[in-house]
């Protein structure tokens, strides 16, 4: 019985992403979006938001991009990039984030980390409608964890064929006692207790070093991505710690991955210029120890001055990145 539920809720999932239509999207010019109605869950309705746009030229190749924690897509550049080099580009906003938050959901709130793999699975699901045969799938932070995961045991993971990972949240930015001892029992509290919410402990120095109106070139809309993360609950603890217990123990993902990463990171508790080039929220060290666990195919690539998002990071240094991914990009196709 559970199978046929499973089973029917993917083929519900799959006829509301071809019923749907495109409209134009808040970044305008060639940018478009489709708002998906899932299946509800405890907190209501849900929804994920599609947001796509397409090459001049159709060549069968697209990118679906997942974004990390905190945030949402407005990376036009990013988009560009690859509608530039013949990729259809799509991306998702997740459920409960940007686009597809709801007035009565909590920011950013799961229990688990597969309750993003059926926004996924719609967004390919339009992708193969699109009439695409390579996907590219991306992930930053958080979506580098969850789309490592969705690669590994998603339902439409054969359809992926390369995996990009920038700065991935492989494990938590803490001293060894709190990522051991402390973590795992906040993780058991969030089984029993979800709801209870707790401080992110993170500053607003991240998102000063990305906004225009601080010291970044990036405008975004700061009530989907705050300047300073919105707190976190004990259910959202418990989803990422088990997602990354799995992770760490290994994946079998089998096509080819580009982890990419900053060359350093750094601690901060007031603005310096030092922040605009390196990662202040991961620890790059982590990335580099977990990276080889997670498919047969792995190459690590280390960004020179690179922020945690590599592709807001200062000019030249997203140059390197656009330049290293499409290189490796011709040599897995």
């Amino acid at each position: 019985m559970k199978r046929i539920i499973i089973l029917l809720s993917i083929i519900l999932i799959c006829l509301s992403a071809f019923a749907q239509t495109f409209k134009p999207d808040i970044l305008g010019g060639k940018f478009e979006q489709a708002t998906i109605v899932m299946p509800d869950d405890y907190e209501g309705n849900v929804v994920c938001t599609v947001i796509r746009s397409k090459a001049n030229r159709h060549t069968g190749k697209a990118a679906l991009y997942i974004h990390g924690f905190n945030d949402y897509f407005f990376q036009r550049e990013l988009a560009e990039q690859f509608t530039g080099n013949g990729y259809n580009f799509y991306a998702v906003d997740l459920r409960k984030y940007g686009r597809s938050l709801l007035p009565h959901q909590n920011k950013c709130n799961i229990r688990k980390i597969e309750e993003y793999y059926a926004d996924i699975d719609t967004a390919i699901s339009i992708i193969l409608k699109d009439r695409n045969n390579f996907i590219i799938l991306c992930g930053h932070s958080t979506g580098g964890l969850t789309t490592s995961l969705y690669a590994s045991e998603g339902s439409k993971r054969n359809t992926i064929n390369a995996l990009w990972l920038n700065s991935p949240f492989f494990d938590m930015n803490m001293n060894f006692i709190l990522k051991r001892v402390g973590v795992p029992f906040f993780s058991v509290i969030g089984s029993l207790k979800p709801g209870i919410s707790v401080a992110t402990g993170n500053s607003e120095l991240y998102g000063e070093s990305l906004h225009v109106n601080y010291h970044g070139e990036w405008d975004y809309n700061l009530k989907w991505k705050l300047l300073k993360s919105p707190k976190m609950n004990f259910g959202w603890i418990h989803a990422i710690y088990q997602a990354q217990h799995r992770l760490r123990k290994g994946l079998k993902i089998i096509c080819p991955i580009l982890v990419m990463h900053s060359d350093k990171s750094i601690k901060a508790d007031k603005w310096n210029d030092n922040i605009k080039h390196a990662d202040i929220v991961l620890d790059i060290k982590d990335i580099i120890k977990h990276a080889p666990k997670i498919g047969k195919h792995v190459t690590i690539q280390s960004i020179e001055n690179g922020k945690h998002d590599l592709t807001l990071s200062e000019k030249d240094v997203r140059k390197n990145v656009y330049y290293n991914l499409f290189k490796w990009l011709k040599n897995v196709i």
